[in-house]
């Protein structure tokens, strides 16, 4: 039996769904984010709300307070503590001197050793894998047992330094004995602990560095300095930017070694500002402790942009 035409397109257009009135449909927008996915961050909100963001409030009421951490009564003296860290704790001025001395020495040392390693080590060869991997190792060491090791070697009587130096005839000096120069040799541990860990991240900025820009430097006659200077250096700023500000950071807390050098409390010409912070709580003035922590807080905010903006290392428009 044949089927009218006519009569087939009326009963397809009744079988298929009727279509939706357009002005009542919603395109959902393709930026649109589902409410759900922002409940995804509050567990990681929530706990630097809770061991970060809480502490350091609580600091700030503390650091206006006597309190002695023990006590449940404590009085209120606004900014008498800052106050005094400045004008009448000389232990504190110091280990701020001091603090400041070992940053300076610190970064600059570390930037310059590890940027040398990282140029001379960037190929990709089995030796320079190795000597990375070597120069890498004693960031693996804990600051206690780096603290030892160069203890030893410093010790003037049966110290390492000491011994290899009579071997050539030249006597060494006390070292750490030496308050004069007791901060520089420190130092220098700072920089051989974690010189390898820097020279990484400057080996990772140097390998993205389009090969085709040295080759065209050099048919254009441009020397090794001139290169290092045009092409290097603005390409590896973004490393130096890191390896300063984290350098920085580090030197400032360099509480670990310190005591493990020299032990606790540290003498005078050792003391720098977290070790002077611990003696203060360790001696229970927890007011006076949390100010001269907001004190360290905001030194190591005011070095680091201050860095940053001496040695232009935030590229324009950032």
């Amino acid at each position: 039996m044949s089927i009218h035409p006519g009569t087939a397109a009326k009963r397809k257009a009744t079988d298929s769904p009727a279509p939706a009135n357009p002005a009542k449909v919603r395109r959902r927008s393709p930026t649109r984010v589902n409410p759900a996915l922002y409940l995804f961050p509050l567990p990681a909100v929530a706990v630097v709300a809770f061991f970060l963001v809480m502490p350091t409030l609580q600091a700030f009421q503390y650091a206006i307070t006597d309190w002695n951490g023990f006590s449940a009564a404590f009085n209120y003296v606004g900014l008498d503590n800052f106050i005094r860290a400045f004008t009448k704790d000389s232990l504190f001025t110091n280990a701020l001197t001091n603090n400041l001395k070992f940053v300076l020495l610190v970064v600059i040392a570390q930037t310059v050793f590890s940027l040398v390693l990282a140029l001379l080590l960037t190929k990709n060869s089995r030796g320079s894998i190795l000597l990375r991997a070597l120069f890498f190792f004693p960031t693996i060491l804990s600051s206690v047992s780096v603290a030892f090791i160069w203890k030893f070697i410093y010790d003037p009587n049966f110290g390492l330094a000491n011994s290899v130096l009579r071997t050539v005839g030249v006597d060494g000096g006390a070292y750490l004995g030496n308050d004069a120069q007791a901060l520089y040799w420190v130092a220098v541990t700072q920089v051989w602990f974690h010189s390898g860990q820097m020279m990484v991240v400057y080996i990772a900025g140097l390998q993205a560095i389009p090969k085709e820009l040295y080759e065209a430097a050099e048919m254009d006659g441009a020397n090794k300095w001139q290169q290092f200077k045009s092409i290097t250096w603005p390409f590896v700023a973004p490393a130096t930017s890191i390896v300063v500000a984290y350098t920085t950071v580090q030197s400032f807390k360099a509480f670990d070694l310190i005591l493990g050098i020299a032990g606790n409390p540290p003498k005078s010409s050792l003391d720098i500002l977290s070790t002077r912070i611990y003696s203060t709580f360790a001696n229970s003035e927890f007011g006076y402790a949390a100010a001269q922590s907001i004190i360290f807080m905001a030194m190591i905010a005011l070095v680091t942009w201050l860095q940053r903006r001496l040695l232009r290392l935030t590229p324009k428009g950032d």
